[in-house]
Parts: C-alpha cells; sequence; structure tokens
C-alpha cells in the first residue's frame, strides 16, 4: 500500500499562524500544505473573522473552517462539545473566588482541547482525508504545523508530548527557525493592509487589561458578549456553576466585567504580552 503524504496548518489567524500562512502561500516554507485548520469557538472578536476573511480572499492554500458550537452558549447551558465525556460540560480557565478564604484560583480549562484541538483533528479526518466518521485511516501520514515561537518554545513542548492519533507528525517552524512573535510582526508589517489580531475567545480569562480595553473600545458587540457570559458564570442554576463553593469571574480581579477599573496606562509591553498564553494553554489560542 502506497503512502500518502498531507501538511496541514493549524489557523488561529493571529499574528503567528498567519506568518505562518503567508510563508506556505509565499513559498518561504516548504513543502505547500494542503490546508489551514480554522476551529471557529464562534465567540472570537470581530477583528479576527474580518482578518479571516481577508486571508480567504488571496486565494492560497484552501482555509477549511471546522467548529463544535459556540462556546459561549455551551458554557451557560452545559452542553457538551464534540467528543467531550458523557458528564462534562465546557469550562473556561475562569478565575474561582473563595467564599471561605478570599484567595481566588482557577476553574478547570477544557475549552481549548474540546473547541480548538477536536475539532481541527475531526477536520483534518473529514474534509482533508475525507473518512467517514469512526473510520480508520490506513497508509496515511499527517504533518500538522502550528505556529508556536520561540518565545513559546516551553508550549511547543508540551504540545509536541500530548496524545494524538500515530498518523500525526507536529511541527513547529517558527520554533525551528529562530523567530520569535516580535519577528513575525516585522515579517507580516509590509504583508498585512491592517494590525493582524490576536486570537482569543471574547471573554477568555487570559486577557489582560490592555486586551479587555481593546475589545471594549474597538468591539462593542464583543464587549457586550464577554459582560453576558460573565455575569451568567455566576447566575444561579447555571450549570457551570454546578457543585462549585466559589463565585466564577472572567477577570483575575474578581470583579464583574464591567465594573473593572481597567489599567489603560500605556506600555507597549502590553501589546506584546497581553495574553498569557505561553505559561498555561497548551491548546492553539492565542496564534
Amino acid at each position: 500500500m502506497s503512502q500518502k503524504t498531507y501538511h496541514v496548518l493549524n489557523l488561529g489567524a493571529g499574528v503567528q499562524s498567519t506568518a505562518l500562512y503567508l510563508m506556505f502561500l509565499r513559498g518561504d516554507l516548504k513543502p505547500q500544505i494542503d490546508a489551514a485548520i480554522f476551529a471557529d469557538t464562534q465567540d472570537e472578536p470581530a477583528a479576527v473573522y474580518e482578518h479571516l476573511r481577508w486571508l480567504q480572499s488571496l486565494n492560497g492554500p484552501r482555509i477549511v473552517v471546522g467548529t463544535a458550537g459556540r462556546l459561549g452558549d455551551d458554557l451557560v447551558n452545559g452542553t457538551r462539545a464534540y467528543g467531550a465525556g458523557n458528564n462534562r460540560f465546557a469550562t473556561i480557565p475562569a478565575f474561582v473566588a473563595d467564599n471561605l478564604h478570599g484567595s481566588p484560583g482557577m476553574q478547570m480549562r477544557q475549552c481549548s482541547k474540546d473547541y480548538k484541538i477536536r475539532v481541527i483533528e475531526r477536520t483534518i479526518r473529514r474534509e482533508v482525508l475525507g473518512l467517514e466518521a469512526g473510520a480508520s485511516p490506513r497508509g496515511v501520514t499527517v504533518h500538522q504545523y502550528i505556529g508556536i515561537s520561540l518565545d513559546e518554545s516551553g508550549r511547543a513542548g508540551r504540545i509536541a508530548k500530548a496524545q494524538r492519533a500515530k498518523y500525526f507528525r507536529v511541527h513547529f517552524p517558527l520554533v525551528e527557525n529562530f523567530m520569535t512573535r516580535a519577528n513575525c510582526l516585522t515579517y507580516l508589517a509590509d504583508k498585512v493592509p491592517h494590525d493582524t489580531p490576536r486570537s482569543a475567545c471574547v471573554y477568555c480569562p487570559y486577557h489582560s487589561d490592555y486586551e479587555w480595553d481593546q475589545i471594549k473600545r474597538n468591539d462593542p458587540e464583543g464587549w457586550t458578549r464577554a459582560v453576558f457570559i460573565d455575569n451568567a458564570l455566576r447566575q444561579e442554576g447555571t450549570v457551570s456553576k454546578k457543585g462549585l463553593r466559589g463565585i466564577l469571574y472572567v477577570h483575575r480581579s474578581c470583579v464583574p466585567l464591567d465594573l473593572v477599573q481597567l489599567d489603560t496606562s500605556p506600555d507597549p509591553r502590553k501589546a506584546q504580552l497581553a495574553i498569557n498564553f505561553s505559561a498555561e494553554c497548551m491548546g492553539v489560542c492565542g496564534v
């Protein structure tokens, strides 16, 4: 049996994965990819969807959009994402205020796995390999390219060790080429006619005050959605509160998002370090 090889990019539509997509499109990286997969939580900022449409307009390697549903709705309603266990519901790493001790913790994170990683793998199986649900591929190797940069090399190591189907091979071209996120921004400067956005749900608890302020100023619908999800986390009867003694918040101050006094003091570093994915998240958000 002849071996079939496929090359696929995990496209978050953020800075790093956009740099990779354009590198493949322009021939700066080889071999050419067969497809780029965008896992849509349906709660990304408006700028991400606008940027995704721009990428699609380039008529480069095909961009396939997959989704497991709208994460925020599933979070509030307790709907199980594709591939989740019988007793699981969607959770984000929300901050938990302990009524007894006043020490905030964080809720278990399932969002990246259920709404990004599994969606990408399912979309590759169905849209790239052409497999029916439950079918096993034979004689296939999928080379999967992920936009983790050199400054997040520790995160790349964790992703590389994660369990996956045997026919997947993961690669980190930015790490291999010693490119940081700043290098990616330099690469994109004369190639993208707008600011390349960050890729993260509008209510992601990893946002810094800089990021929250940008959403509030530039994405009114996104801000309204974030405030709605934040408030819903504390409503009595919400599934995400079931069995939880503490109170959930999306902002690290454990104050309702619409009441937080955001630190808007100018600081260029905040634009670069707005989301602490490098230390926290093993998924493909933020790239």
